[in-house]
Protein backbone atom coordinates (compact mmCIF):
# COMPACT_ATOMS: atom_id res chain seq x y z
CA UNK A 1 0.00 0.00 0.00
CA UNK A 2 1.37 3.37 -0.87
CA UNK A 3 1.30 6.34 1.44
CA UNK A 4 1.88 10.05 1.06
CA UNK A 5 5.33 11.39 1.87
CA UNK A 6 5.57 14.14 4.48
CA UNK A 7 5.82 17.32 2.45
CA UNK A 8 7.05 20.82 3.24
CA UNK A 9 6.44 23.80 0.99
CA UNK A 10 7.34 27.46 0.81
CA UNK A 11 6.72 30.38 -1.44
CA UNK A 12 9.12 32.73 -3.18
CA UNK A 13 8.66 35.58 -5.66
CA UNK A 14 9.48 33.47 -8.71
CA UNK A 15 9.21 29.88 -7.56
CA UNK A 16 7.30 27.67 -5.20
CA UNK A 17 9.26 24.94 -3.48
CA UNK A 18 8.12 21.52 -2.32
CA UNK A 19 10.23 19.15 -0.30
CA UNK A 20 9.21 15.51 -0.07
CA UNK A 21 10.82 14.10 3.06
CA UNK A 22 11.88 10.57 2.14
CA UNK A 23 15.29 9.28 3.14
CA UNK A 24 17.35 7.14 0.78
CA UNK A 25 14.76 7.37 -1.96
CA UNK A 26 14.81 5.23 -5.10
CA UNK A 27 12.63 5.09 -8.23
CA UNK A 28 11.93 8.79 -7.88
CA UNK A 29 9.39 10.10 -10.38
CA UNK A 30 8.26 13.69 -10.51
CA UNK A 31 5.74 14.85 -13.08
CA UNK A 32 5.12 18.59 -13.15
CA UNK A 33 2.22 19.78 -15.25
CA UNK A 34 0.78 23.28 -15.56
CA UNK A 35 -1.42 22.89 -12.50
CA UNK A 36 -0.53 19.55 -11.02
CA UNK A 37 2.40 17.74 -9.50
CA UNK A 38 2.66 13.98 -9.09
CA UNK A 39 5.44 12.52 -6.98
CA UNK A 40 6.33 8.92 -6.29
CA UNK A 41 9.28 6.97 -4.94
CA UNK A 42 10.29 4.17 -2.61
CA UNK A 43 12.39 4.34 0.53
CA UNK A 44 15.14 1.96 1.65
CA UNK A 45 12.54 -0.38 3.18
CA UNK A 46 10.65 -0.59 -0.10
CA UNK A 47 7.70 1.47 1.13
CA UNK A 48 6.02 3.22 -1.76
CA UNK A 49 5.22 6.91 -1.46
CA UNK A 50 2.81 8.80 -3.66
CA UNK A 51 1.63 12.42 -3.57
CA UNK A 52 -0.59 14.18 -6.02
CA UNK A 53 -1.14 17.91 -5.68
CA UNK A 54 -3.49 20.07 -7.70
CA UNK A 55 -1.61 23.34 -7.58
CA UNK A 56 -3.01 26.63 -6.39
CA UNK A 57 -2.01 28.41 -9.60
CA UNK A 58 -0.34 27.71 -12.89
CA UNK A 59 3.38 26.95 -13.09
CA UNK A 60 5.76 26.82 -16.02
CA UNK A 61 6.41 23.10 -16.17
CA UNK A 62 9.36 23.61 -18.53
CA UNK A 63 11.20 25.75 -15.99
CA UNK A 64 10.68 23.48 -13.03
CA UNK A 65 13.11 20.94 -11.63
CA UNK A 66 13.74 18.55 -8.82
CA UNK A 67 16.83 17.69 -6.85
CA UNK A 68 17.29 14.51 -4.84
CA UNK A 69 19.39 14.27 -1.68
CA UNK A 70 19.79 11.47 0.86
CA UNK A 71 17.14 13.06 3.03
CA UNK A 72 14.55 14.38 0.63
CA UNK A 73 13.54 15.36 -2.87
CA UNK A 74 13.07 19.09 -3.47
CA UNK A 75 11.04 20.41 -6.40
CA UNK A 76 10.97 23.99 -7.46
CA UNK A 77 8.39 25.22 -9.89
CA UNK A 78 8.50 28.50 -11.76
CA UNK A 79 5.34 30.50 -11.20
CA UNK A 80 3.44 31.54 -14.29
CA UNK A 81 2.64 34.85 -12.59
CA UNK A 82 5.76 35.94 -10.77
CA UNK A 83 5.66 38.06 -7.64
CA UNK A 84 2.16 36.90 -6.82
CA UNK A 85 2.14 35.25 -3.41
CA UNK A 86 0.57 31.84 -3.04
CA UNK A 87 -1.47 31.66 0.16
CA UNK A 88 -1.34 27.87 -0.12
CA UNK A 89 0.08 25.24 -2.45
CA UNK A 90 -3.15 23.32 -3.07
CA UNK A 91 -5.95 24.37 -5.36
CA UNK A 92 -8.59 23.36 -2.82
CA UNK A 93 -8.61 25.24 0.44
CA UNK A 94 -7.97 22.12 2.49
CA UNK A 95 -4.75 21.12 4.15
CA UNK A 96 -3.80 17.46 3.87
CA UNK A 97 -2.31 16.00 7.07
CA UNK A 98 0.98 15.28 5.27
CA UNK A 99 1.50 18.85 4.10
CA UNK A 100 3.06 21.68 6.11
CA UNK A 101 4.68 25.03 5.57
CA UNK A 102 8.47 25.03 5.80
CA UNK A 103 8.80 27.91 8.26
CA UNK A 104 12.60 27.70 8.23
CA UNK A 105 12.55 28.81 4.62
CA UNK A 106 9.47 31.00 4.73
CA UNK A 107 10.21 34.68 4.97
CA UNK A 108 9.20 38.08 3.73
CA UNK A 109 10.01 38.80 0.16
CA UNK A 110 11.50 42.23 0.66
CA UNK A 111 14.78 42.23 -1.22
CA UNK A 112 14.58 38.48 -1.53
CA UNK A 113 15.06 38.06 -5.25
CA UNK A 114 18.85 38.00 -5.05
CA UNK A 115 18.69 35.31 -2.42
CA UNK A 116 16.31 33.33 -4.55
CA UNK A 117 18.41 33.66 -7.67
CA UNK A 118 21.41 32.34 -5.77
CA UNK A 119 19.37 29.40 -4.49
CA UNK A 120 18.12 28.47 -7.93
CA UNK A 121 21.61 28.69 -9.39
CA UNK A 122 22.90 26.50 -6.62
CA UNK A 123 20.21 23.89 -7.42
CA UNK A 124 20.89 24.12 -11.12
CA UNK A 125 24.53 23.19 -10.63
CA UNK A 126 23.72 19.93 -8.89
Amino acid sequence: PRQPAKTLWYDRPRYVYLEFCVEDSTDVKVVIEDQRLVFSCRNADGVEFYNEIDLYARVNSKDSREKRSDRSITCFMRKWKEKVAWPRITKENIKPAWLSVDFDNWRDWEGDEEVERAMVEQYAEV
